[in-house]
């Protein structure tokens, strides 16, 4: 009788051991399937966090690639916009004169070479005057002054349709003081180019 006691406590003791051991695989297994899927998640996450950062990095790169081009082309636009308005700087007039100086001939000659490269662009001759003389007398000397700079440049072969002429007379004066420095400044021909 003690040695079937004994039995039976040996075998629920074994039935007990086992039923432990196998829940705790069970909550071994449950703990690891947790983990795997946090590890998961995380991973997701850190995935999309990466995406994210790279995503913006490009975004930041791109910015930056833009705003360098744009401002590689204000500056080339800047350098050309200094060229031609050294290259078409006014061409200046003796007093109550509209013949087109000696010394302005080779710069004509630039502009003519410049205008035949850009075919499409045209010019506006502007003829202004100083101050002194009637503004019916100013307006006919301006108009020649233009008109003399336009015939230069068709003898340079620039076709006539590509130039047209205005005259200001006195009325824009380049220097408003009432001297002869300023004077001389203001008998001028003016160049506006208009791309195309």
């Amino acid at each position: 009788m003690k040695s079937r006691f004994f039995r039976t406590v040996v075998i629920l003791s074994c039935l007990v051991l086992l039923f432990a051991v196998g829940c705790a695989k069970k909550a071994v297994k449950e703990d690891t399937g947790m983990q795997e899927q946090k590890i998961a998640a995380q991973a997701t996450t850190d995935d999309d966090a990466a995406r994210k950062a790279a995503e913006a990095a490009a975004r930041e790169r791109a910015l930056k690639e833009e705003e360098a081009r744009r401002a590689e082309q204000e500056r080339l636009a800047r350098e050309k916009a200094e060229k031609l308005a050294a290259l078409f700087a006014d061409v200046n007039f003796d007093f109550d004169k509209y013949n087109v100086k000696a010394e302005y001939r080779d710069r004509l000659a630039a502009q003519s070479a410049w205008l035949k490269e850009n075919a499409s662009d045209t010019v506006l001759v502007e003829g202004h005057c100083d101050e002194r003389g009637t503004a019916e007398y100013n307006l006919a000397l301006g108009e020649r002054r233009a008109a003399s700079v336009m015939k230069y440049l068709i003898d340079l072969g620039i076709d006539k349709t590509r130039i047209k002429t205005i005259s200001y007379g006195k009325d824009r004066p380049l220097d408003p003081a009432q001297n002869e420095e300023a004077w001389a400044k203001n008998r001028r021909a003016h160049f506006e180019i208009n791309p195309k």
